[in-house]
């Protein structure tokens, strides 16, 4: 999931540079959404983990 987190960041980035505003701001969020459930996921492992 955090790969895919990345490759979105790196789609934004692209697109930003070439122009394209929209596709950057759309592919900026699923990065943001997709990190933000990576973070939930993995405190949640680490909390279970742990019992």
């Amino acid at each position: 999931m955090l790969g895919n987190a990345v490759i979105f960041l790196i789609i934004a980035i692209v697109a930003g540079v070439l122009g394209f505003g929209g596709i950057s701001g759309i592919a900026a969020t699923i990065a943001q959404i997709l990190f933000i459930l990576f973070l939930v996921l993995f405190v949640v492992t680490l909390i279970r983990g742990r019992r």
